[in-house]
């Protein structure tokens, strides 16, 4: 597997990577909308195919984490790219990396913990406000859980 980081050469492929796994190049994060197409991230890939992909954008001493997709589950591709930008994280000096999911994605509260990640904040009833910028988004998330809230976690550096 190799890693490599976004450039402009790369933008159409991990666009088209990006709706093909979120539908669409908006997300909405704390009430804000965020074009995936202007963030950074690292992608990985093999036999000439995007495999992985997160992306995130930096402020101030801060990291947020947008978004990690794998297309191989269990292979060690997510925990790969995560590892690499908590290197570039640290690297670069920065103090935390956080980011947020919501309620129904258990498998991301359990793949950041397992990972040093720790629930810092919960935003009761954010997807009203979200589904007010991006009224696709379902009510019903993974599982059947009803998708409601926000949930922040980080890991200080």
């Amino acid at each position: 597997m190799i890693i490599r980081r976004i450039d402009q050469n790369d933008r159409k492929d991990i666009d088209d990577f990006i709706v093909n796994h979120w539908y669409t190049m908006d997300m909405v994060v704390r009430g804000e909308s965020i074009d995936m197409g202007n963030v950074d991230g690292l992608y990985s890939f093999e036999d000439e195919k995007i495999t992985g992909l997160i992306t995130y954008r930096t402020e101030g001493d801060e990291m947020e984490i947008l978004s990690l997709d794998s297309l191989n589950e269990n292979r060690g591709t997510g925990s790969r790219l995560l590892e690499k930008v908590v290197e570039l994280g640290r690297k670069n000096g920065l103090r935390r990396i956080k980011l947020i999911t919501t309620n129904d994605n258990l498998n991301a509260l359990r793949f950041y913990q397992k990972r040093g990640f720790d629930i810092c904040n919960i935003y009761m009833n954010a997807l009203d406000e979200a589904r007010k910028i991006k009224p696709e988004i379902p009510f019903i998330g993974m599982n059947g859980i009803p998708l409601k809230h926000e949930i922040e976690l980080e890991m200080i550096l």
